[in-house]
């Protein structure tokens, strides 16, 4: 299973006139904008549109740009590409602030570091820190509460600028793909803009010095870099999308080919190809938007159709030229709502991911897209009372010291206020102790039955002594994961990771995808009572059957690659045991005339080369699938979890592969165990927590305590015998 990443936000800064800094304007979402006269003062506070001489169409781009992501947000399918608008914005910033740092170039020859953070820090951190905090509280009061101390480490990496790697990080990690957004994700973008312009200042002044001012010869680094940045995001959008999506590596060119806008100056066009440019760009900007969805490799060669779209408004919009987009996007309304984009943008996403949460409804498009709506109340009175009233103040103003003091205050109060929050999460409920699974299988005669007991007289409260705590259950990973020994989307190879007793001649392996890696603990605790060598080989996502399933919207074919391999090794293994087992998700690359033929064919195949090696086969069906966020449900409704259970069939992921492993086993010869009454009642309820133990980690894995204890219940399945 993967995960979309939520493409979110922009922001720029406002350009407070320092005696040493060029004639800027602040527009509505923190980029500055050129000035057409040197001695324009500042708009009052409240202030959201262009003056007369600015961009107004730029103002009006950022209103399409905004508009387009919270559209796609609020699950518009029409508009399923609207994180479009986030490359839009990326184009935007490059422009303007390359522009402003340019003018500021041309007339002292220099670049003021200093007043430029402080500009940002004064344009970006007071809307940010508002945002951040009263998130934090919506968070606390009405989301979920295990994910609460994830919930705080993304709200202290948005005050540091640094939750997109965070991001990368837990969208690369497999057992946590099936998570819930956190209300804190929208700022990914803020943080890689903000990288982008920790360096990008002082490589454009060096540039500037070693080019001799020329700015023809400045773009030449500028569009190495871009290549460069356009390649790393081609190359790595096919090998990890995450960090594909939300690294400051990946998408440096979008904001770079703003800034080459900015530098090559281009000319006051001709009202024709003005008109068709401006038409041309809105046209790939809202084509993207209408075309792509979460399915579309991004950004990858996809993010070049808004960037290049961005680009050709911005360069067509110099000629006011009837009927040109410009006329379009100088319009009030949409200039207005430009100047809110970048509060709006702040404010929608805490709306969309906790409002449902608040009012206690199911989230659905009508929803969201009132909750979207809604937001732009907020980021009003934010641009009202907070944004405008911070940046115009006159004691800060030409003050960057000052302005640095502030942003530097404001960024300690966030991050520190994440931590305190996290060392207070709020409380979940509980019942009575319950006995501990674990040692009731161990010690019972017959484990089965003690199991079969156990899940019919389950408690239906959250027991007080759940091992481990709820709040713990996705922390615990068994070795197969802490090793590495699970293997990712890419990897080719099965390494061997060996455990239990390494000297046994009795080998058993393990082979399957995570659905199969999740009986290792049960497996080890067999291996190590009867000494055994076990051998785990696993790979994300990766059938045991040989058929070629769809991973990442292309062709599974690491998987294929993956799959011989381990084959292969097995049968030079010569084991004692076969242990195999996969998810009964996936889609496979070629459309099945019959599924049930199809993937019958795909077990056997599988079956008979494992044949080759001697060893006994075992067929392992998938597990029962509990609702999505199972471990939210009981932290929500921990004194009633049976709101929180599935009754079979329901809990049947996908019966027709179930019954095409049967099938399979029995043309082969191989035995096949059902797990499934060790997780349902023999009425069809499958409890979330049996005694002491909760069943399940996510949306469809074992949590490993569950596991390690079923260990005695699979090992009389499997006629355990001692390889000493």
């Amino acid at each position: 299973m993967t995960r979309t990443p939520y493409a979110v936000i922009r922001a720029r800064t406002h350009a407070g006139q320092a005696a040493t800094e060029p004639a800027t304007r602040s527009t509505g979402t923190g980029e500055e904008e050129p000035a057409s006269d040197a001695g324009r003062t500042a708009p009052p506070p409240g202030a959201t549109h262009a003056a007369p001489g600015q961009r107004p169409d730029i103002q009006g781009l950022r209103a399409l740009a905004v508009t387009l992501v919270v559209l796609g947000h609020a699950g518009v399918t029409r508009f399923s590409g609207g994180y479009v608008g986030v490359d839009v914005f990326f184009v935007i910033s490059g422009f303007l602030i390359t522009s402003s740092l340019l003018r500021e170039l041309s007339a002292s020859d220099r670049i003021s570091i200093r007043a430029f953070y402080a500009r940002r820090a004064l344009r970006l951190l007071p809307a940010s820190a508002l945002v951040v905090l009263v998130t934090l509280a919506g968070s606390w009061l009405f989301l979920s509460k295990i994910r609460f101390a994830e919930y705080m480490s993304d709200a202290f990496a948005s005050a540091l600028y640094a939750v997109n790697f965070r991001l990368a990080a837990t969208g690369t990690d497999y057992l946590a793909e099936g998570s819930p957004p956190s209300p804190f994700q929208h700022f990914w973008s803020l943080a890689v803009e903000e990288q982008f312009y920790l360096v990008w200042p002082l490589l454009l002044f060096l540039g500037w010095r070693l080019s001799r001012r020329r700015r023809a010869l400045l773009a030449i680094p500028l569009v190495a870099l871009c290549a460069v940045s356009f390649g790393l995001s081609v190359h790595v959008t096919g090998q990890s999308a995450p960090w594909a999506y939300f690294g400051s590596h990946t998408r440096a060119w979008e904001l770079g080919v703003g800034a080459l806008v900015a530098l090559l100056r281009p000319p006051r066009l001709p009202a024709g190809v003005a008109v068709a440019m401006t038409w041309a760009g809105l046209a790939c900007i809202i084509a993207a938007a209408l075309r792509f969805d979460a399915d579309t490799p991004f950004p990858g060669t996809a993010a070049a159709a808004p960037v290049i779209g961005a680009a050709l408004v911005i360069v067509g919009g110099t000629s006011p030229a009837w009927p040109g987009a410009r006329r379009m996007l100088t319009a009030r309304p949409v200039t207005w709502l430009g100047g809110l984009s970048y509060s709006w943008y702040l404010w929608h996403w805490p709306f969309l991911v906790i409002g449902p949460k608040a009012l206690d409804r199911p989230a659905g498009t009508h929803l969201e897209l009132a909750l979207g709506a809604a937001a732009l109340l907020p980021a009003w009175l934010t641009l009202r009372l907070v944004e405008n009233p911070v940046r115009f103040h006159r004691a800060l103003r030409g003050r960057p010291g000052r302005g640095l003091r502030l942003g530097l205050a404001l960024t300690a109060v966030t991050a520190s206020t994440a931590l305190i929050a996290a060392a207070f999460p709020p409380s979940i409920s509980s019942g009575e102790p319950a006995p501990v699974l674990k040692d009731a299988l161990a010690a019972a005669p017959d484990p089965g039955a003690r199991l079969t007991k156990a899940l019919g007289t389950t408690g239906t409260r959250l027991p007080d002594n759940l091992t481990p705590p709820l709040t713990g259950i996705t922390d615990i990973r068994s070795a197969v994961y802490r090793d590495g020994c699970h293997q990712n989307y890419a990897g080719t190879s099965a390494p061997m990771c060996v455990y239990g007793d390494r000297s046994s001649k009795y080998v058993v392996v393990l082979f399957g995808d995570s659905h199969a890696a999740q009986w290792f603990p049960a497996l080890n605790v067999l291996a190590l009572q009867h000494h055994w060598k076990l051998i785990s080989m696993t790979k994300a996502s990766c059938k045991a059957a040989t058929v070629t399933i769809v991973n990442a919207h292309r062709p599974y074919t690491t998987c294929d690659r993956w799959r011989a391999d381990a084959l292969s090794r097995i049968e030079k293994l010569r084991p004692s045991l076969v242990l195999v087992s996969s998810s009964d998700a996936g889609t496979p690359a070629q459309t099945m005339r019959d599924p049930l033929a199809g993937w019958t064919d795909g077990y056997a195949r599988t079956f008979r080369k494992l044949s080759r090696s001697g060893a006994r086969l075992v067929a392992l069906l998938d597990t029962p699938w509990p609702r999505e966020d199972v471990l939210d449900c009981a932290a929500i409704h921990p004194l009633h979890l049976r709101d929180c259970s599935v009754r079979v069939p329901k809990a049947l992921h996908d019966v027709t592969r179930r019954n095409a492993t049967k099938a399979a086993a029995r043309s082969t010869g191989v035995s096949v165990i059902d797990p499934q009454p060790w997780l349902c009642t023999t009425h069809g309820d499958c409890p979330v927590a049996v005694y002491d133990t909760f069943v399940y980690r996510d949306e469809s894995h074992m949590a490993e305590g569950y596991a390690e204890a079923l260990a005695p219940v699979l090992g009389r399945a499997l006629e355990v015998r001692s390889g000493s």
